[in-house]
Formats: C-alpha cells, sequence, structure tokens
C-alpha cells in the first residue's frame, strides 16, 4: 500500500490472534450470555495485573456503566452533589445526571492536565458552605493516561471523607509510584472500547476494594435480583454484564496488554524526539519521576502565533459527520462555531493532516463548556479552556509504526508555514 493511501487511525485495536480460541470455545459449550469461564478468567486476570490479586474486578458492558455503578456504590443518590473532573469525555459526568445528582465541575492543573488538587479542596470548602452538606463523591480522570497528581487528590479526599472514584479508563497500565492507576480510590474504573488499550468489542470494569464490594456491583449489575425461586426486587437495577463473548476477547487481549502499553511508549519517545526542537509544538510529557503513562493518545499543543497552512479558511462551513459517533452517528448541528473552541492554527492543522490521511482531533471540550451542563457549577482556572483551544491528539494505536510516526512528524512540519 503506498503512503498515500494509507489511513493512519488516531487509535484501533489490534488483535493478538489468541482471542478466537476464547470466543470458540464459548461457542462450543453454549456460554454465551453475561456469564462464564470467560467472564471469570477475564476477571482474575485483570485483577491480578492491577493488583498483584489484591483487588477485585467485575466485568461490565461499557466504562459508563462502571462509573454508574461506583457512584452508587459510594451511596450517591438524587439531588446529591458529585465532584467531577471539568476536562474529560462526557462519561465520566454523564451518570452523575443518570441517578438525579448534580454534577460539580473541577478544571485541571497545567502540569498533568488533571484534576487541580487546590481547586479540588476549594470546591468541596464552598459547596459545603453553600449547600450545607459535602459533595458525595469525587471523580477524577486520568486523561489520555496520564497520571494524576493522585497522592495530593487522595489526600484531599480522604482529609473531607469522601469516596473517591478514579476513571481510568484511558489510562489501563498507567502507574504511578509502581502502582496501576485505578486502585488508590475507592473504585477504578477501566473502558475497553474499540479505541482503548485492549478491547472486548466495547465493554468495560469496575475495579473493587473487595469480595463484599464486588458481590454488591455483580448484584446491581444483573437487575438487582433476591435469592428466591422467581424474580424478586427490592432495589432497581441494571443489565451491566459483560458476555462471556466480549470476555473472551478480553482474556486474548490480555496476553498483549504489556505489549501494547510498551509500544504506545515507544511511539510517544519517536514523537517526544521529533517534536523537541520544533518552536511552537509542544509535546504532552510525563513531569514527575513517579509518573509512568501509557500514553494511550500522544498530544501536542500548538502555541497560538505558530502559523499553519490553510488557518485563514478554517470554520467556513459545517464539518460532514463528526469524529467518535456512536457508529457514525451524530447529530448535525446548524452553526460552525460555539463559544469555545480550538484555535485556527489547531483547525488548520487537523486538516491538513487529514489530507494526508493522518487521523488528528482536538483534546476533550472541558464539560463546564458543554451547553447540556451549562447551569452546573465550575470552579475553573482557565487551564483546561486553554488546552482545549491550543491542543491535538496524534495517532498512538497499536496499529501506528514507528514509519507512521515519523511521517506524522513530517506532515505536522510541513504544515508550519
Amino acid at each position: 500500500m503506498k503512503r498515500s493511501e494509507k489511513r493512519i487511525l488516531l487509535c484501533l485495536a489490534h488483535m493478538s490472534g489468541n482471542e478466537m480460541k476464547y470466543i470458540q470455545e464459548a461457542f462450543a459449550t453454549n456460554w454465551v450470555v453475561p456469564l462464564g469461564p470467560n467472564v471469570n478468567g477475564f476477571e482474575e486476570d485483570l485483577a491480578q495485573f492491577c493488583s498483584n490479586g489484591e483487588k477485585r474486578v467485575v466485568a461490565l458492558s461499557a466504562g459508563t456503566a462502571a462509573v454508574h455503578l461506583a457512584l452508587l456504590a459510594c451511596g450517591v443518590k438524587a439531588g446529591d452533589e458529585v465532584l467531577v473532573q471539568s476536562f474529560t469525555f462526557c462519561a465520566s459526568a454523564n451518570p452523575v445526571t443518570y441517578i438525579g445528582a448534580k454534577p460539580v465541575f473541577v478544571d485541571s492543573e497545567k502540569d498533568t492536565w488533571n484534576m487541580d488538587p487546590e481547586l479540588l479542596e476549594a470546591a468541596i470548602i464552598d459547596r459545603t458552605e453553600k449547600t450545607g452538606q459535602k459533595p458525595k463523591a469525587i471523580v477524577l480522570v486520568y486523561l489520555y493516561g496520564m497520571p494524576a497528581k493522585i497522592n495530593e487528590i487522595v489526600a484531599v479526599a480522604k482529609k473531607y471523607d469522601i469516596p473517591l472514584i478514579e476513571d481510568a479508563a484511558e489510562g489501563l497500565g498507567s502507574e504511578y509510584d509502581g502502582r496501576v492507576v485505578g486502585t488508590f480510590g475507592q473504585y477504578g474504573v477501566l473502558s475497553f472500547n474499540g479505541n482503548k488499550m485492549i478491547t472486548t468489542s466495547g465493554g468495560g470494569a469496575l475495579i473493587c476494594p473487595d469480595d463484599d464490594a464486588k458481590g454488591h456491583i455483580m448484584y446491581l449489575a444483573t437487575q438487582a435480583r433476591e435469592s428466591y425461586p422467581y424474580y424478586q426486587h427490592t432495589e432497581i437495577g441494571f443489565n451491566y454484564r459483560m458476555s462471556n463473548i466480549c470476555a473472551g476477547i478480553g482474556r486474548g487481549q490480555m496476553t498483549v496488554l504489556k505489549e501494547h502499553i510498551e509500544h504506545h511508549r515507544h511511539i510517544a519517545d519517536i514523537y517526544r524526539e521529533g517534536f523537541k526542537d520544533i518552536d511552537g509544538i509542544t509535546f504532552h510529557d510525563e513531569t514527575d519521576d513517579c509518573m509512568r503513562s501509557n500514553f494511550w493518545l500522544n498530544t501536542i499543543t500548538l502555541d497560538e502565533h505558530l502559523a499553519v497552512v490553510g488557518q485563514e479558511d478554517v470554520y467556513q462551513e459545517m464539518v460532514k459527520g463528526a469524529v467518535g459517533g456512536a457508529a457514525g452517528f451524530v447529530h448535525e448541528s446548524d452553526n460552525v462555531h460555539t463559544d469555545c473552541e480550538p484555535n485556527a492554527n489547531v483547525e488548520a492543522m487537523r486538516i491538513f493532516l487529514d489530507k494526508a490521511n493522518i487521523e488528528s482531533r482536538p483534546l476533550w471540550k472541558p464539560m463546564h463548556k458543554q451547553p447540556v451542563y451549562k447551569s452546573s457549577p465550575a470552579y475553573t482556572n482557565g487551564v483546561s479552556e486553554e488546552l482545549f483551544r491550543c491542543g491535538l491528539c496524534l495517532p498512538s494505536g497499536p496499529c501506528v509504526t514507528e514509519e507512521d510516526a515519523r511521517f506524522i512528524i513530517a506532515m505536522v512540519k510541513e504544515a508550519i508555514r
């Protein structure tokens, strides 16, 4: 395939070859429902990888389901407030509203781009004074796989006795001080969507502190059924368990997880070296020797004064379709502008790379700037808004080769005028 014909995707699942063995076993034994040997095996594999078996894991239908169940397990109810990192994908915040609770958004710090511990504490104090009660939970996110300032976050959570939920959907395999992220708080959320470090085609998991917590999560995830010879329910439950088929894919993927992490880190090395001498381009990197990111997505920021080919012509017409829509479906908008959008040079760079068959995307738009959450309280410092304006995600998946990464760097250089 010619370079001009190859589409370099942002992040794409890569099969190990072992997945089919587990899938075939599931069909051969007729275990195709949301239980069975693959589900049990996948949960055990994850527990061993994340915590050497000290924690427990429940395999679920989605990372979003994991966030939802973690909130319920932390006692969040309608009317409660939950502190959520603003700089994230909507799945970190939406489950708060499923419950009827209220998200309160907290901005990021400049080093890791994750929740600012000082701003978190200020938000706790202010919400307690304003409402007369503490927020019920904290949802921290490991953005693009980068470990947060987790010791400081944990200290604040413990000081005010508020449960911490770690959204490690993008952070599987990332570590802080030798410990896998998602294991510092009460619950840790994982995702196995098709673009994550490993995939089950879709799906997620919840890291739980012990057997009792796992049992409660499994109870809620299987429609909250009671122990009778008929269906009896005293609580509202959900159909959130992962199927034995999907778990089989996951078991196959676990055999290459460490390989995927090392590959992502190797691609990060190439980007880091390639961008270090380019004025106006900054590669987002680890800032602490204790950090070990999986570099799920490698990201760069563009100085606002950096001139990029075609930037004077961007935002002239609506994008046809959009990235990230479920099965390619998105609602068509009627205005090319919003009140917070990437700078013209960032959009021009995205378009330039797209014409070279390189998929790139803006960073996550902060939740406190999303119209659906315009009335939600937010404690901001301008960091996430500025990063959204100047940041870009680059292809980083296991299918991205060294040659691809160097080609992408060359195209970024070519786009600068």
